[in-house]
C-alpha cells in the first residue's frame, strides 16, 4: 500500500515539474504566441499527460513479467495477465495524476474549461493504448536482446519528446516539416486532443483514427511475437529479465 502511494506521489511530483519546466520554457523563449489561443498552462499540460501516458504505458509493458519469471510457474498466472495488470495499473495512476493536477489547477488557479471530454478522453486511451502497442512489440523481443531493448526503449522515449509534438501544433507546421512528424501516433493523439479541449483549434492533418489503426496492427504483432517467444522459453532467460 504505501508503495503504491509512493508510486502516484512520485508520477503526480513528475507531473508538476514537467508542466512548470515547459511553462519556463515557453515563457522564456517566447513561443507563447504560437500556442492556441486560450489558456495557455493547459495547452502545455494537454500535451504532457498524453506524452507521460504513452511512454509509461510502453515502460510498464516492458518491465512486466516474462515466460521464464517464477511467477508464471504459479498457475493461473500467465503473460497475458501479467501484461495486462502492468498496462491497466499505469493508465490507472496515470488517470488518477492526471485529474488531481486538474483538480489543484482548477480549485487554486483558475477554471478549467474542456470542450469535448470525452473525446479529449478517447484521445487519452489512444495515447495509452498505442504505448501498450508498442510496449508489446519490445516485450516480445526483450527476451531474444535484453539489453538491445533497453536501448531502443530509451531512444524511443527521449525521440518522442520531440516527435510527439507536444510543444506546437500541426496546423503550424508547413508540409515539409510535417511530414517528419505523422507518423508518430501519438503526435495525432496530442493534436486532436487540443481540438476537443479548445473551442479555437481545429486540427486539419491529423487523424484520430489513425492512433487506434497503428495500435491495433502493433498489439497483433506483439502477441504474435510474444506467444513465439512464449514456446521458446528458456530458464536461462530469467537472469536476462
Amino acid at each position: 500500500m504505501f508503495q503504491s502511494q509512493a508510486r502516484r506521489t512520485t508520477t503526480r511530483t513528475v507531473f508538476g515539474m514537467l508542466v512548470l519546466t515547459f511553462y519556463a520554457m515557453f515563457y522564456l523563449l517566447g513561443m507563447r504566441g504560437n500556442a492556441i489561443r486560450g489558456d495557455f498552462l493547459l495547452y502545455i499540460m494537454s500535451g504532457i499527460f498524453l506524452f507521460q501516458c504513452h511512454t509509461k504505458a510502453i515502460s510498464a509493458v516492458v518491465g512486466s513479467e516474462g515466460p521464464a519469471s517464477p511467477m508464471m510457474q504459479h498457475a493461473p498466472m500467465n503473460t497475458f495477465t501479467s501484461i495486462c495488470a502492468a498496462a491497466v495499473s499505469t493508465l490507472y495512476l496515470q488517470l488518477l495524476s492526471l485529474l488531481c493536477v486538474l483538480f489543484i489547477y482548477h480549485v487554486a488557479f483558475t477554471p478549467v474549461v474542456i470542450q469535448q471530454p470525452i473525446g479529449a478522453m478517447a484521445m487519452l486511451l489512444a495515447a495509452w493504448l498505442s504505448g501498450v502497442g508498442v510496449g508489446m512489440v519490445f516485450l516480445s523481443i526483450k527476451p531474444w536482446a535484453p539489453e538491445i531493448v533497453k536501448v531502443l526503449v530509451t531512444i524511443y522515449s527521449r525521440g518522442s519528446m520531440i516527435a510527439s509534438g507536444k510543444m506546437f501544433v500541426a496546423n503550424s507546421l508547413p508540409a515539409s516539416m510535417l511530414v517528419l512528424f505523422d507518423w508518430n501516433p501519438l503526435f495525432h493523439t496530442i493534436d486532436q486532443a487540443r481540438g476537443y479541449i479548445f473551442l479555437h483549434y481545429n486540427p486539419h492533418f491529423t487523424s484520430s483514427t489513425y492512433p487506434y489503426i497503428v495500435a491495433s496492427g502493433l498489439l497483433v504483432i506483439g502477441l504474435m511475437g510474444e506467444f513465439y517467444t512464449r514456446k521458446s522459453v528458456s530458464q536461462s532467460w530469467a537472469a536476462g529479465q
